[in-house]
């Protein structure tokens, strides 16, 4: 396995991964838990993949099987910010409101659908996945002056960053969402871990042409 990050303006070095993710995710989110979110056959996409945002992905055998998406708090993108902000002031109707205040500090990003591939099917794996997502995010939150990162996920997601080193917390009862059934809580992770040294990419995958050579 190893971890690739990018955003939109470097996607293109990586051939199809990011297009790949989009579809992982449209697979995991639309198709597997019912989400009602925008999509098309092929691909989950909404407003929240901008010029603003930075992606993590883990591949193996040159197969996108996981990633996760994030931005800082201080993002605007035409009328939106964040989804956790945008949930926040009621522009999204799929989210309640789970912050008691509004964040905007340029040492917390948010980290968004993150998915894991149905084919990974061992705990050792999917561990292994997580770690690689997080380290990436992590390098690239670092690098951008960031120190937290939030995200609205699944509750089983608190108890593998503990046991991967990272100091983590929920910020909010959970809730339940009506699409899918599950419970779902704001956490917030330290970007720094402090029990292990997770696992890193040794190399970046071969460059795939995204147009015809010139005659």
């Amino acid at each position: 396995m190893e971890n690739i990050t990018f955003e939109l303006s470097t996607a293109h070095q990586f051939g199809s991964a990011y297009f790949d993710y989009l579809a992982l995710r449209k697979k995991f989110f639309v198709d597997n838990l019912g989400w009602t979110i925008p999509h098309n056959d092929s691909v989950e996409m909404d407003q929240y993949d901008n010029p603003l945002a930075r992606y993590s992905l883990v591949l193996k055998d040159g197969k996108v099987i996981a990633g996760a998406r994030a931005m800082s708090t201080m993002a605007h993108w035409g009328d939106h910010t964040y989804m956790l902000r945008d949930a926040h002031l009621g522009k999204l109707g799929t989210i309640p409101r789970m912050l008691d205040e509004e964040i905007a500090d340029p040492k917390v990003w948010e980290c968004t659908r993150l998915v894991i591939s149905e084919d990974v099917k061992s705990m050792r794996e999917r561990t292994t996945c997580l770690a690689l997502i997080l380290d990436g995010l992590v390098q690239m939150a670092e690098r951008e002056g960031a120190e937290t990162l939030i995200s609205l996920s699944n509750l089983w997601l608190l108890r593998v960053l503990r046991k991967l080193g990272y100091d983590a917390a929920l910020m909010c009862d959970p809730y339940v969402n009506a699409d899918d059934g599950h419970k779902y809580a704001v956490m917030s992770i330290q970007t720094m871990p402090t029990l292990q040294e997770l696992p890193r990419a040794t190399h970046r995958p071969q460059h795939s042409a995204v147009h015809a050579p010139a005659v």
